[in-house]
């Protein structure tokens, strides 16, 4: 500090007391004791609350969600603190998650707007079902819609015939096309003592085929935009098959499938008139827009994760897909794209 000090007047900038110790930190040219300097400066993790631990180099080291910045301490990837199935955030210790009765946890401001039965999932469906009307892509099938469980999920996957292309830890939606009967999620659950389901009422739906498309099956339990944007990717399914396109690749098809759910999601964050950017009926535009409320600030951030997920994914099929795709859409249009890919099968350059 190149200065000489009276011993009662070199005192922590932090508490003001004198620095008797022989260590102390230095900020700037602001003398600490240690204590007070590690209280000031040195970062708490955001799960357990605590110092982040150095490594065994003495370097401060931890982990942060690139989206959402949440800082933790390295030992929390591997010792069973659950992570949010929506927004991925790890489970603050003086929080407590929802515990959903398939293994998920839901933290409290993504339950806020999940939906959590077929019934709840109806304005959506018409919702999603108008958005595509306003692109000049009407479905003019009527395409059942059922919210179900993970097991369920997974059981109809594996009566599906045809391939189906999947790359997460866990398949939250399929556009199904061949008969079957599937449990189906009647009523929204009851959560009792620790946040845990207690009542879950199901009741099975037997598919029937009628067309190229039996059923789209969502995952229960997730917030209104992902919900929406996971039955945009697969109405987008359904209006491939029900349009004669023939088999595609996977990184065509499922590109331009995030395509329409990434044109969706904007459409909700930015339009003032939701999902009916592509409406040019105001009346109905703003009708919808007052059963939908003000979307909170949580929840357009929320918004944002759910594209931003789309854009930074790293898997050929879905995240190339959709950059070429996306690229292909921004420069020649979207109905010009579907013709190229109807005539060519991939995306024109």
């Amino acid at each position: 500090m190149g200065a000489v000090w009276h011993p009662e007047c070199f005192c922590c900038n932090a508490c003001k007391r004198p620095i008797t110790d022989y260590e102390f930190s230095m900020q700037g040219n602001q003398p600490y004791h240690k204590s007070c300097y590690k209280e000031l400066y040195h970062p708490r993790c955001d799960v357990c609350k605590q110092f982040i631990p150095t490594n065994s180099f003495g370097l401060i080291e931890y982990r942060a969600h690139p989206f959402w910045l949440q800082k933790y301490c390295p030992s929390h990837e591997h010792d069973g603190t659950p992570r949010c199935c929506s927004c991925e955030r790890m489970e603050p210790r003086e929080a407590q998650y929802i515990s959903l009765d398939d293994g998920r946890k839901l933290c409290l401001e993504c339950l806020d707007s999940a939906i959590m039965d077929t019934n709840e999932c109806h304005p959506l469906h018409l919702d999603i079902l108008e958005f595509y009307e306003g692109l000049n892509m009407k479905v003019k099938q009527q395409i059942p819609l059922l919210l179900v469980e993970r097991q369920a999920l997974n059981v109809a996957m594996e009566g599906e015939k045809n391939g189906i292309h999947h790359h997460l830890p866990e398949t939250r939606g399929l556009c199904l096309s061949e008969e079957q009967t599937v449990s189906t999620i009647l009523r929204r659950p009851i959560f009792g003592f620790g946040n845990r389901v207690v009542e879950m009422m199901t009741e099975p739906y037997k598919l029937i085929r009628r067309c190229e498309v039996t059923a789209i099956l969502v995952l229960y339990g997730l917030p209104r935009l992902l919900t929406g944007s996971i039955l945009a990717h697969e109405m987008m399914h359904a209006w491939l098959r029900l349009n004669g396109y023939s088999t595609l690749r996977p990184e065509v098809e499922e590109g331009i499938c995030q395509v329409l759910a990434h044109m969706w999601l904007d459409s909700e964050i930015f339009s003032g008139s939701g999902s009916h950017i592509a409406s040019s009926s105001s009346s109905s535009s703003s009708s919808t827009s007052s059963k939908k409320g003000t979307r909170s600030q949580f929840e357009r951030k929320l918004g944002d994760f759910f594209k931003h997920q789309i854009e930074s994914d790293t898997s050929a099929a879905y995240g190339d897909g959709f950059r070429v795709g996306n690229e292909a859409v921004l420069r020649y249009g979207l109905r010009q794209t579907l013709d190229h890919i109807k005539l060519t099968g991939s995306f024109p350059y």
